[in-house]
């Protein structure tokens, strides 16, 4: 359960293929490449239990830095490569890393923080993943280290950091594994026994390898012996082409990629064959079911979802059958056992919408926030956790999400969850995004308001708007209708499909 066993018995078995230019790297290039980051992290002075910082396109490089941490008993935290100087210098110094690897593609970031040396008081040391001017390289600092392993080997993690959807991101922190690299990995084994992930596996990665599932996935992947193929970015025409060309088995998408591939050309989608294609997982961000049928139509029953965070406290599961039964479903909990709970902590009756919480779900807590720690716990049940999510559970089991709690939009005493206008609204044809919350609203406290990414900008206009709002009348009870719609060239979405409302929302809620 680590790719250095099959380095030992596949040593030339391709562990990663980069898709924008075809290198692979082996196990056996793997283990030493890893080795020698191992080294280098200790010649830039991280020792067990040491933190560092890691924001970075995905490259080669990305895999042999995550691997060398895990083996060097580095606390990682990745970050987003789609941060801001501050945003970074904010999770660098809430984090305690000394050391900050930066990927190339942010070379204009890495000035303005080596313009201003006080955003990150703590730091030690900025070093480029590529080339960047005035900053060491982390190509030629591992060039020259031995590709034997480090001689205090220590079993190292990760830790991530929250969206920050209401307010700053926050650091998800699970205990350390002492002990040695090597050894049983809870999260690997939960992936053999709910995809069958083995050695035969190819897996196909088309997202930002900073996002905590990409990532998670390709590590157990080559944990187990199987090839990873990632994209660089996604594209709908490229990953189509991928899976026809290394025959892929296995791949995790968001929903923002569905509705990119369904909108290609009948032709573009019919010409490659993805016959090899075994399982299609999706998570991130909800699925409008229309969507989730016509990819169900097109692939078969191989479309798998999982509802889960980076908190690790659950893990909910749902196939293709069972969608198609209950759907809108993202599933029955696989670990843990779900709960629908009023404001109070108390049960709620089967069918009706309260916060989830999850019992006998992993411990684990918000790093330097006590107070937010509190608050993912029930108020009667200190040891059931919540992701802060609403929804309810049919008489089977299943669970379906409303939302996110501080997304409801209160109108007139009537609760309003915006991901139902979402889903309505992003099947009109010439809609490419949309984000729906509440705005104020003197007689009501809030009402609705959209904004949407049109297909194409020179839509735009009052006819437009009272266009969608008939729409959703024709389809939703009034209350539920945006009462206005604004438009933009592009809303704040991250590369795996979560929508970032928060600052859209705060542009109305000047006070």
């Amino acid at each position: 359960m680590h790719p250095r066993i099959f380095a030992e018995q596949t040593p030339d078995k391709p562990a990663l293929i980069m898709e924008d230019t075809g290198e692979v790297i082996t196990f056996a290039d793997l283990e030493a490449r890893a080795n020698r980051g191992a080294h280098a992290l200790r010649a830039l002075g991280l020792a067990n239990d040491g933190t560092a910082s890691l924001v970075c396109e995905n490259r080669a490089e990305y895999f042999d830095i995550v691997w060398a941490a895990q083996r060097a008993g580095i606390m990682l935290v990745v970050l987003s490569s789609r941060l801001k100087a501050d945003e970074i210098a904010y999770i660098v110094n809430d984090s305690g890393s000394t050391h900050l690897l930066i990927g190339e593609s942010l070379a204009e970031v890495a000035a303005e923080l080596a313009a201003d040396p006080s955003m990150m008081p703590g730091l030690v040391r900025t070093v480029a993943v590529g080339s960047i001017a005035g900053l060491g390289n982390w190509c030629d600092l591992v060039a020259g280290q031995p590709e034997t392993r480090i001689a205090d080997e220590q079993h190292g993690l990760r830790m991530a950091y929250s969206s920050g959807t209401t307010g700053r991101p926050k650091g998800v922190r699970i205990p350390f594994r002492d002990g040695p690299a090597v050894q049983v990995n809870p999260g690997v084994t939960m992936f053999e026994a709910f995809y069958g992930i083995d050695a035969q596996v190819t897996y196909l990665s088309p997202a930002p390898l900073y996002h905590s599932a990409p990532l998670g996935f390709c590590t157990a992947v080559q944990s187990v012996g199987g090839t990873v193929v990632c994209m660089k970015r996604f594209t709908p025409e490229r990953f189509l082409a991928a899976i026809e060309r290394y025959k892929v088995t296995i791949t995790q998408c968001v929903p923002t990629m569905f509705i990119r591939l369904l909108r290609l050309p009948e032709e573009e989608r019919s010409r490659h064959d993805l016959s090899s294609l075994q399982k299609v997982i999706h998570a991130a961000a909800p699925c409008p079911v229309p969507v989730k049928r016509q990819m169900i139509e097109w692939l078969g029953p191989v479309i798998h979802e999982y509802y889960a965070g980076s908190e690790g406290n659950l893990f909910v599961l749902i196939n293709s059958e069972e969608w198609l039964a209950h759907p809108g479903s993202v599933g029955r909990a696989a670990m843990g056992t779900l709960h629908i709970c009023n404001d109070e902590g108390d049960d709620l009756p089967v069918g009706e919408t309260g916060t989830i919480y999850v019992e006998d779900g992993r411990e684990f807590e918000y790093h330097n926030d006590e107070a937010k720690t509190r608050s993912s716990r029930n108020p009667r049940h200190p040891g059931w956790t919540t992701l802060g999510d609403i929804g309810r559970l049919d008489e089977d089991g299943f669970l379906y999400l409303s939302d996110r709690k501080h997304f409801m939009i209160i109108s007139g005493g009537v609760n309003i969850y915006p991901q139902e206008v979402e889903d309505l609204l992003v099947m009109h044809p010439a809609v490419a995004d949309v984000a729906v919350f509440g705005v104020p609203n003197e007689d009501f406290g809030e009402e609705v308001k959209a904004v949407v990414q049109p297909a194409h900008w020179n839509r735009v206009g009052a006819e437009f708007e009272a266009e969608l709002i008939a729409w959703c009348r024709e389809r939703l009870a009034d209350v539920k209708c945006p009462r206005s719609v604004d438009f933009e060239k592009e809303l704040p979405r991250a590369e795996t499909g979560k929508l970032y409302k928060k600052d859209l929302k705060a542009r109305y809620w000047p006070a």
